[in-house]
């Protein structure tokens, strides 16, 4: 199919940035579909293995990966001549890795972005990154893939649903075709800022979820619990511009669901071994792979104190992150508020 710029989707030259659990499955699910990718990893013991072993053991275990993938260390040969560039880096790293690909990208290229998070120094989402460290780029040449969507199911080839946003609804169908499946299909969106924001807090609201179960409050309190966090991420996203029907969509409703209650998300995980009475430290201490959600609530915290929006969730899971509060103490906190109205007016 030939899109704009004449880019044919059956001959489109693909690299993928970053070999964790999500960028491996996703470069993997293109190679599966016959693309050849390069993939860039920044470890070197990583793509050793995988040479070795045609799996990407440290982080997607168990997964036979495509012979049409190959694991590259040298990025700018990952990012050189390429029409679509998929960056799936952990965001606290999106700037330096990006700065880097700077002087070898192609300004025609399309960059699709499937990390999740917002940037704590300047509060900005991926593709706020993206427009500062690749200022060659045009921003509609800017696309964001989020949903709910666990790299180990993706890479089982089980049913998958995402949604790719772009300002440009052409660049949109393009990256819808190029990562289509029969059993990963992709719907588009309009709304970068929406979708961003949605993939980007659930993962907040996901760490209270495991402190509630490792509380063991109880399915009522984890059911408010995401409602409750729901709120909290819609009025953010009005305040910046986001369409609030994406927060009902895949991004919004169906990631938080995903990661609230899928043992799967390591950001629920971190959140239960909380509630467990486990230090944040030593947790992440024994983590290879990156809970987003962890930063995320600074930016959250300091983002949303700026704004003058009401996130009073998010604000706990930051004192307990940040200030050692007590998870118990955060409950009673959330729990003896001023009471209000439902709704909010907007």
């Amino acid at each position: 199919m030939q899109f704009k710029d004449g880019i044919d989707t059956n001959n489109i030259k693909i690299g993928v940035v970053g070999a964790g659990s999500w960028g491996t499955a996703l470069a993997n699910l293109l190679a599966s579909k016959g693309f050849a990718i390069d993939l860039w990893v920044f470890e070197k013991e990583v793509i050793e293995q995988i040479k070795a072993s045609g799996e990407n053991q440290y982080f997607l275990p168990d997964i036979k990966l495509s012979s049409n993938l190959k694991p590259r260390n040298n990025l700018d040969n990952v990012v050189s001549g390429k029409d679509l560039v998929l960056v799936v880096v952990p965001s606290h790293v999106m700037r330096e890795t990006t700065l880097k690909m700077a002087h070898h990208i192609s300004k025609e290229a399309i960059i699709a972005s499937a990390s999740k998070g917002i940037e704590n120094k300047t509060h900005l989402t991926m593709t706020g990154v993206l427009q500062e460290t690749l200022p060659q780029i045009p921003p509609e040449h800017l696309a964001v893939i989020s949903g709910p969507s666990f790299a180990r199911e993706v890479a089982q080839n089980l049913p998958t649903v995402v949604t790719a946003a772009s300002k440009d609804m052409e660049i949109c169908a393009l990256v819808q075709q190029v990562m289509a499946t029969p059993h990963f299909r992709v719907y588009t969106s309009d709304d970068v800022m929406g979708v961003e924001l949605g993939g980007s807090l659930k993962n907040v609201i996901a760490i209270a979820a495991g402190v509630i179960d490792g509380l063991q409050l109880g399915l009522n309190t984890r059911a408010a619990l995401i409602t409750r966090g729901m709120t909290e991420i819609r009025r953010l996203g009005l305040k910046m511009g986001a369409n609030p029907r994406t927060f009902t969509g895949l991004a919004g409703f169906g990631d938080l669901i995903l990661t609230c209650t899928g043992h799967l998300s390591r950001n629920y995980t971190v959140g239960q071994k909380i509630g467990e009475g486990k230090k944040v430290n030593d947790i992440l201490g024994e983590m290879r792979m990156v809970a987003e959600g962890v930063k995320t609530a600074k930016s959250v915290y300091n983002l949303s104190r700026k704004l003058g929006v009401d996130m009073p969730i998010s604000h706990e899971i930051y004192r307990i992150l940040y200030e050692d509060l007590d998870p118990k103490e955060a409950v009673y906190r959330l729990m003896t508020r001023d009471l209000k109205q439902e709704l909010d007016e907007e």
